[in-house]
């Protein structure tokens, strides 16, 4: 993963040099922002592949940081790194667009298998955005180009982040099949890709969100009580 460039966000020069490290021993461009205003000046430059945003910053905490870049529309992925344990912290971060919630302490190893498992995800993604093959799902209020990675709802652009487009990508073009959540860790994660039910439920939740009529009661992304989630096409 040559020329990959990443934004380590962490106002403790300890951790921030550990994990930058480690990433540069696997062939990794590193740069530091030391608070949440840095962090957002840095990620105006652009160029980059991943951040891995702390929580606890200063002047800006990394909540209002990842808030402000999916609000610009940066699609990059996005890694929180906290200390943070409790439940409901796990789920606002992974509710403001970040695509994974790594709690402190974390291993060095584990941290490497992580970021490379959504820098390959994402290169997925983007690669099936320059494909010239288009293709476009379309069902009732809803029309998803699968070539570039848009969706409309009632012809309105929808926001969507990576992780967002390619869990909607990979229900929708299996229409009518249930998915138990450790199916969709495998084909939208990757299958070295260790997550809890918590990930599942917060990007199903913004995916209703943003592309459901009414997200109380969904007619595009389906709960199967005790199995999972069917994609069935709208009312």
């Amino acid at each position: 993963m040559d020329g990959v460039r990443i934004l380590i966000v962490d106002d403790d020069d300890a951790i921030a040099g550990i994990i930058g490290t480690y990433l540069k021993r696997e062939g990794f461009a590193v740069e530091r922002a030391a608070d949440g205003q840095a962090a957002l000046d840095a990620a105006a430059a652009g160029g980059w592949d991943l951040i891995l945003l702390d929580v606890m910053l200063p002047k800006l905490d990394g909540y209002e940081v990842c808030r402000r870049l999916r609000a610009d529309h940066m699609d990059v992925p996005i890694l929180f790194l906290t200390a943070r344990t409790e439940e409901i912290d796990q789920v606002l971060g992974l509710g403001l667009g970040a695509d994974d919630y790594i709690t402190k302490p974390f291993s060095g190893p584990a941290l490497v298998a992580r970021v490379k498992a959504h820098l390959r995800r994402y290169r997925e993604f983007k690669g099936a955005a320059a494909s010239p093959a288009a293709e476009v799902l379309r069902f009732p209020g809803l029309e998803i180009d699968l070539a570039g990675c848009t969706v409309k709802r009632e012809g309105e652009p929808v926001s969507l982040t990576a992780k967002e487009f390619e869990l909607l990508r990979f229900l929708a073009s299996n229409k009518g099949r249930v998915f138990t959540r450790e199916q969709i860790f495998r084909h939208v994660w990757g299958e070295d890709y260790l997550a809890d039910d918590n990930t599942i439920m917060v990007h199903i939740r913004r995916l209703r969100e943003k592309i459901e009529p009414d997200p109380a009661a969904p007619t595009y992304i389906i709960t199967v009580r005790g199995l999972g989630y069917r994609f069935s096409g709208g009312a």
